[in-house]
């Protein structure tokens, strides 16, 4: 497979995100998450990304259970940075001491010695990011990390903590229907050399043309939860869907493979890493990367796609991002 580079890391130009095989869109089999892993590998992924806060925490064992037999064959990226409390609620936690703790915590969840690439789930913006970034450096110079990164942070974070410690990578929502980075967050990963991991290319399912009605999605999905897939939202959206959808068969593509396509496209930066928990749905994925938009297909993406309706998150999540 085609590799991109995160920073100094040269990884599969797809990736692939494990959050969905720990139930986060509805029910979920582990013996066939696992299953499913082992045969990405033979596929050509190489760079799996999971955090300690899906499942939480038995994404990480599950993760580790897969491809700990495969280890010199993969790059495995986890996350810190949302605390589970004990009362069930959660918080952004970016203190140097709780940095050390969750690497640790994650290392044995994986059962491995060390994270090729750890990421600050989410910025906490009660501890100054010089700080939450030294400790990540720490965990660098003791081999317990390789590199480090950032999810969901401004360019302005990303700034002050690359002059802390070089930045792999930062990750971010990124798709047709999310393009917030575009801005000031990509322009700055390009000056600084740094990658960029986009994660829920496919609009969390909805640029398949799959998700029209709120009745699409399972009993416990997190996606019931989101604006973007609740009631006028929905119903205004399924225009942006269907346009895709329009594009994509006069181009002789899925929607899924058009999205992907379209992803790639922005950036030889940018590693997208859709998280399909079907075979064969991966492997339409995949298939995404011989895809080739030419200059006029990209400008009727960009002048006839219209615009999304509804915040990425609720309120409280939207609160938590570094904007």
């Amino acid at each position: 497979m085609e590799k991109r580079k995160l920073g100094p890391l040269s990884v599969a130009a797809m990736g692939y995100g494990c959050m969905g095989l720990s139930g986060t869109y509805g029910a979920s089999d582990e013996k066939a998450g696992i299953a499913l892993l082992r045969s990405l590998v033979d596929l050509g992924i190489d760079f799996f990304d999971t955090a300690d806060a899906y499942g939480p925490y038995r994404n990480e064992e599950l993760v580790g259970e897969a491809l700990r037999p495969l280890r010199d064959k993969v790059i495995i990226a986890t996350k810190f940075g949302q605390e589970f409390l004990a009362d069930g609620s959660r918080r952004i936690n970016g203190h140097p001491d709780y940095v050390q703790k969750a690497c640790e915590a994650s290392l044995k969840r994986l059962g491995i010695d060390c994270i090729d690439l750890y990421f600050a789930h989410r910025i906490d913006k009660s501890v100054p990011i010089e700080d939450t970034v030294g400790a990540m450096s720490r965990l660098v110079a003791q081999g317990k990390v390789k590199h480090i990164g950032l999810s969901e942070a401004s360019a302005a974070t990303i700034r002050r903590g690359h002059a802390v410690h070089p930045i792999a990578a930062v990750q971010t929502e990124y798709s047709v229907w999310s393009r917030d980075v575009e801005s000031s967050v990509l322009p700055t990963l390009r000056e600084l050399k740094i990658g960029f991991v986009a994660y829920s290319p496919l609009g969390r399912g909805f640029l398949t043309g799959k998700v029209m009605t709120e009745s699409d999605l399972a009993e416990g999905d997190v996606r019931k939860m989101m604006p973007r897939f609740q009631g006028d939202n929905l119903a205004n959206n399924k225009a942006l869907a269907e346009r895709m959808i329009e594009i994509a068969k006069k181009k002789g593509v899925t929607p899924a493979q058009l999205a992907l396509a379209w992803v790639l496209a922005r950036g030889d930066e940018i590693v997208p890493i859709p998280g399909s928990r079907r075979l064969e749905a991966v492997k339409e994925n995949i298939a995404a990367l011989d895809v080739k938009l030419s200059t006029a297909e990209l400008d009727e993406i960009e002048s006839n796609v219209p615009s999304v309706h509804g915040d990425r998150y609720g309120a409280p999540m939207m609160a938590t991002l570094d904007m």
